[in-house]
């Protein structure tokens, strides 16, 4: 199967060759008298990356022989890449009702369905020692898997209608996306994810890569994070001043990515890319610690791990950029391939310095992050009382 850009469009080919697009509206009739699983907010959002084609080729949640594959060998079952285990989870209770066509939920509406095909005994220890590297609760993505149910149910879904969220101008299915790609006329697009406000590092990683390419696909998750981040409307009210005032409007598109956060690290920056590419994009930021929490992962782990696979497998490029920073020094933005001063010279904040500047209503250094973006931010952390 062809993974190059076409060769008029610029659209990579979706990873399995088609894009997966599972959206139909079901009758009441037809789900009258049928179980009913009330999803959590990472399911559902599962749900619709599934349905809409993100998450290509995967139709459904995954059964237990793609499971353990994907866990032990960060492949499918056929051998197609993919690294995280994408699973519905259950209790036992639950479980036993839940066989054949079952109704997917969400604050008790009916959302979607998915066809039971399978159900499993999630392995929970071993995913995580696989997955996260650790075992440890303290890990957000371990303690969440903890929390979960004890049984996997596998089948393909169906989502009934596409959720627009709370930014309903930004939330485009990687349908749409394409759409915008190819209208525009960009032969290459590069991604980036964050789940942070952008800074002057990050604004620095996109310019030098659209020296390079057509457009820039300005990726957010908006999905359930930490506590501690970021609440995702301030972080996009950030991401609208920033591109608005800095960027040149015919190459950035801003378009919101609805996954939940796993800080799954090198594992979650392969899915970060290839759903990217099933988004229509031909190449993908990776910097430091990308996915990361804490210190369970090295500073690069992130950009080696996508040597387990060949370039025509990932079918999209990876752009790998070291840390980089704003040294005094030099004045300008600099990575240490450029600049020949050490960490004394060197303006790095911490978010923790960040937030606390923020709580305190001091003004973050403009070498840091844009002026605009620092008044959102001390605005949303002073009204919050955080």
């Amino acid at each position: 199967m062809p993974t190059l850009p076409h060769p008029v469009t610029g659209l990579p080919t979706p990873l399995g060759g088609t894009l997966v697009h599972q959206v139909n509206r079901v009758s009441e009739a037809e789900l009258r008298g049928l179980p009913r699983l009330e999803l959590s907010e990472r399911s559902a959002a599962d749900l619709e990356l599934l349905a809409t084609g993100a998450y290509s080729p995967l139709t459904g949640f995954l059964g237990e022989a793609d499971y353990l594959n994907v866990v032990e060998h960060l492949r499918l079952a056929d051998g197609t890449p993919w690294s995280l285990p994408i699973t519905l989870p259950v209790s036992r209770l639950e479980a036993r009702d839940l066989r054949g066509r079952v109704v997917l939920t969400r604050g008790g509406t009916a959302v979607g369905l998915i066809d039971v095909q399978e159900q499993f005994e999630a392995r929970k220890q071993w995913e995580a020692r696989e997955v996260y590297r650790t075992e440890e609760a303290a890990h957000p993505g371990v303690a969440a898997l903890y929390a979960q149910g004890e049984i996997n149910l596998a089948g393909p879904v169906t989502l009934f209608e596409v959720p627009r969220g709370a930014f309903p101008q930004h939330h485009r299915t990687p349908a749409e996306v394409r759409e915008v790609i190819e209208a525009r006329g960009w032969r290459t697009t590069v991604a980036f994810q964050t789940r942070n406000p952008i800074h002057r590092a990050h604004e620095y990683l996109h310019k030098v890569a659209l020296e390079l390419v057509d457009g820039l696909l300005l990726h957010p998750l908006v999905g359930t994070t930490k506590n501690d981040d970021v609440p995702a409307d301030v972080r996009v009210e950030a991401y609208e001043v920033l591109l608005d005032r800095y960027y040149p409007q015919a190459r950035t598109l801003l378009s919101v990515y609805p996954a939940a956060m796993r800080y799954a690290g090198p594992r979650e920056a392969i899915v970060h890319a290839l759903s990217r590419r099933n988004y229509g994009a031909t190449h993908f930021i990776v910097g430091r610690d990308h996915a990361g929490v804490g210190s369970y992962y090295g500073t690069y782990d992130a950009q080696d791990i996508f040597s387990a696979y060949s370039a025509e497998e990932l079918g999209i490029r990876i752009l790998k950029f070291e840390h980089t920073f704003y040294c005094q020094s030099c004045a300008q933005l600099v990575s240490p391939r450029t600049c020949p001063h050490d960490a004394a010279h060197h303006l790095v904040l911490s978010g923790t310095k960040v937030r606390e500047k923020l709580r305190a209503g001091e003004n973050l250094p403009p070498e840091f992050t844009r002026p605009e973006v620092a008044e959102v931010l001390r605005r949303a952390y002073q009204g919050s009382g955080d």
